[in-house]
């Protein structure tokens, strides 16, 4: 009999790829193992195995396996049934969820190596100057990769020049596997057998006596090796007996000590692990037992808890009882800057079995967590991450808490699949029969609209913890200070009186401003000029730091012009305020406090959170400029004052969720005050301090939000009420762009009629040189989602098969929000 294997590879593909294994390969192949396979003319790829069969493709001769990379399944089939759930609800292909879902290091890559043709004479004259110079390179070394042959020429076009040389049979290409993963090995040290006896111990202590540094290492791991009784690292040895490790590796080459290695994990946990749960107030306990009751008959519930209210101890007393039945839980934030905070507070109370995942960590890391959690192994019990830790491969999933629920970036929107992490969240639950938590101060209009509806249940924490007082919020008309000439740079005399009050009480202060860099805009006072993006229509931000001016969209970057390059005149001058201008206006106005910026520019590294969260925690820093990253769910002690720079140019955004965003960062940013005794103070400037959002916020009226905002959203149709799908269309030529547009939304309205929205070009209609067309779907309630995506896809298909516009890309983004 003939058996086929059907396999997902990690790129765009709409079907699986079918190949052809022998019977053996077919009782030993389980789906979920990794297979490489040859695709195309040369390539081979890691592809994941999903259906062994006996029908062979008809479209195409079936090529063999090149081999089987895996003992035992990596992928598990409950994973395998998210990604098929990801795959159809997001419209993109199986392949670009596997390539979301698993580290790089599982996908192994093939690269190309060319060798020298042993079986022909070649005459070196045939051969042309580049030509020889590889011919030569191949006489010394057995084989070069492609990297090599573009460092031996000089120049990156290096194709034409092997296809010539494969051609003359001159070279041989072979294709390569490499695997990425390489596990963590520790050096370890220890006594040789044969000095293990008393005597041969003596014997080899006074032949030593005459090395005293050698012996004083022998001397030092015995001292270890008594008190610690475990097994000795080399760098620890090294590091107590003062020797240095060539000392140590001298006594390895006599034979004296014996090394050996032990495969340690890259990520270790450091908290203690046996502090008690802290006691609950009245007001938490009767939350937890009201979410409890609520599992009972709903496998969703939402907790609208005010800021501080004390939600991270609920999640943690949640997280104690599934961790007792033996099961796994996810605890998903929105940004990564809150799992430096929360992980330590996590460990401190389940010690190792605390595991954390996000883009951060390098791709060896991330394996290692993945290995832990499939094996369902102790230390990886609590998943902490990102939306990322969605793909994992959990095996016994008791909860799922998302923290912050609101936040947009649990949306992903470049590259596929474009997922919502809560949303999928929901989906995995209910895959593994887990329960679900939501939990947020400001809840995404969706998500209340859920539990209004009786789909989620629905608990409130309306006190913050230890019943401390809701910030005091002050709203500051910028017209009238300016008017007044009650303004130094960009802070009122308000903000500055209450920031002068609070730093002599010893107190910290959090300045926002959502935007990074020094100035958005660069503009010439004579002729009006200002510096462009050559790739995106937008101005160049200057930054001061690096005395540049940067592209927010495509990274540009070139250094601040000295003169006007339209009139020549040195007439530059910045408009717009960014958190660089802030910071550097606070050390003028408080020159003695320290102040600190944390931004995508400031938190570049690995731990480039950590070490600013670390030092103000610690109050090494007195005032905290920075952009959302400070908004969402930080716990920082000392905090009285929260200043909010500009409130209108979050308001006065070309989106129809503008202003519950606008009311959900304020609120979150204002939550970061007063967190313990003393009342916070928060200070909002705004040119508009009646716009009804601000009063919103300034009363913590949530429900008056909601109740407006889907009054709106009832009228324009826009979701909870109807659903989005957005499509966007790209090519870096304008014309080809509305042509193909106007063709796709033509068809699209043949269908869906006045649901169909555009095509428009969006406020940056060009980014990276590639201009975007945007067409919107609304669905009502009562139309089939499937049916729905089956036209779009139907009609994508028409697209595609249009010669003229195979070039433009086509972008498919479900749930839009």
């Amino acid at each position: 009999m003939t058996y086929f294997l059907d396999v997902i590879l990690p790129i765009p593909l709409q079907k699986a790829f079918t190949y052809h294994i022998t019977e053996a390969e077919a009782q030993f192949i389980k789906h979920g193992m990794r297979v490489a396979v040859p695709f195309g003319k040369s390539k081979i790829y890691t592809a994941l195995a999903y259906k062994i069969h006996t029908n062979p493709p008809t479209a195409y001769e079936a090529k063999t396996i090149h081999q089987i990379l895996d003992e035992a399944p990596i992928v598990t089939d409950l994973q395998l049934i998210l990604w098929q759930w990801i795959a159809g609800y997001y419209m993109c292909s199986l392949g670009e969820v596997m390539r979301a879902a698993m580290p790089n290091a599982f996908i192994i890559e093939s690269e190309t190596v060319l060798v020298r043709n042993e079986n022909i004479e070649i005459s070196e004259a045939t051969l042309k100057d580049d030509e020889f110079l590889i011919y030569e390179a191949l006489q010394y070394q057995s084989s070069l990769k492609i990297e090599d042959v573009v460092s031996i020429l000089d120049k990156k076009r290096i194709l034409p020049v092997v296809n010539s040389l494969v051609e003359k049979g001159v070279l041989q290409l072979q294709e390569e596997l490499y695997e990425k993963y390489k596990p963590k090995l520790v050096r370890y040290v220890k006594l040789h057998e044969a000095h293990k006896s008393e005597e041969k111990l003596q014997e080899l202590l006074e032949i030593l006596s005459r090395a005293p540094k050698q012996r004083e290492v022998i001397l030092t791991l015995f001292t270890l090796e008594a008190s610690e009784q475990k097994p000795i690292k080399v760098s620890e040895l090294s590091e107590r007996s003062g020797a240095s490790t060539s000392i140590i590796k001298t006594l390895v080459d006599k034979s004296i000590l014996q090394e050996y290695f032990i495969q340690t994990d890259r990520v270790q946990f450091e908290g203690e692990g046996d502090e008690q749960t802290k006691q609950l107030s009245d007001a938490q306990t009767q939350a937890l037992e009201a979410v409890k009751g609520s599992f009972d008959t709903k496998s969703v519930t939402l907790l609208h808890g005010v800021t501080s209210s004390g939600k991270t101890e609920i999640y943690v007393k949640l997280i104690e009882e599934q961790l007792n039945l033996g099961k796994q839980v996810l605890y998903l934030l929105p940004e990564i800057a809150l799992t430096t905070q929360l992980v330590q507070r996590l460990q401190d109370y389940f010690g190792e079995k605390v595991a954390v995942f996000h883009s951060r960590y390098s791709s060896n890391e991330r394996v290692e967590v993945w290995q832990n959690l499939k094996n369902n192994l102790e230390k990886a019990q609590l998943v902490i991450g990102a939306r990322s830790a969605l793909l994992l491969p959990f095996s016994n999933l008791g909860l799922i808490i998302v923290d912050e629920e609101h936040e947009q970036s649990y949306k992903q929107f470049d590259p596929a699949p474009r997922y919502h992490a809560r949303d999928a969240a929901v989906v995995l639950a209910n895959i593994h029969k887990a329960k679900t938590l939501l939990g947020s101060a400001t809840p995404s209009l969706e998500s209340y609209f859920n539990a209004t509806q009786n789909k989620y249940g629905f608990v409130e924490l309306k006190t913050r913890f230890n019943n401390v007082l809701m910030p005091d919020i002050e709203l500051v008309d910028l017209a009238d200070k300016y008017k007044r000439k009650r303004m130094n740079g960009h802070f009122s005399d308000r903000l500055i009186e209450e920031m002068t009050e609070t730093l002599d009480e010893g107190f910290q202060i959090i300045l926002f401003q959502n935007r990074r860099g020094f100035s958005p805009i660069v503009e010439c006072t004579t002729c009006g000029n200002s510096p462009q993006c050559p790739n995106c229509d937008v101005s160049l931000t200057y930054h001061q730091y690096k005395d540049q001016l940067r592209c927010h969209y495509c990274g540009y970057y070139s250094v601040m012009p000295k003169a006007c390059q339209a009139c020549g005149n040195a007439t530059l001058d910045t408009k717009g305020f960014g958190t660089e201008q802030i910071e550097e206006e606070v050390k003028t106005l408080f020159p003695e406090k320290k102040v600190a910026r944390m931004d995508l520019d400031t938190t570049r590294g690995k731990h480039g959170f950590e070490r600013i969260i670390s030092k103000f925690e610690q109050q090494e820093i007195d005032i905290l400029v920075g952009t959302q990253m400070l908004t969402k769910g930080l716990d920082f002690r000392q905090v009285k004052l929260v200043g909010i720079m500009n409130a209108d140019n979050l308001l006065n955004f070309p989106d129809f969720r503008a202003h519950e965003r606008s009311y959900q960062l304020m609120t979150q940013v204002a939550g970061r005050a007063g967190r313990t005794d003393i009342r916070g103070k928060v200070l909002i400037q705004t040119y508009n301090p009646h716009h009804n959002i601000l009063q919103q916020v300034s009363t913590n009226a949530y429900k008056e939000m909601f109740a407006e905002q889907m009054n709106d959203r009832y009228n324009f149709k826009y979701p909870p009420i109807y659903r989005l799908i957005k499509i966007t269309l790209r090519h870096k030529d304008y014309n080809r762009v509305n042509l193909a547009a106007d063709w796709y939304a033509k068809s699209l309205r043949q269908v869906f009629k006045a649901n169909v929205l555009g095509p428009e070009f969006p406020p940056i209609s060009r980014i990276r040189n590639l201009f975007n067309k945007n067409i919107l779907i609304k669905i009502p309630q009562n139309q089939s989602l499937a049916k729905t995506k089956e036209a779009i896809i139907k009609i994508d298909n028409s697209f595609n098969a249009v010669k003229d516009f195979r070039s433009v890309r086509v972008v498919l983004n479900v749930d839009n929000y």
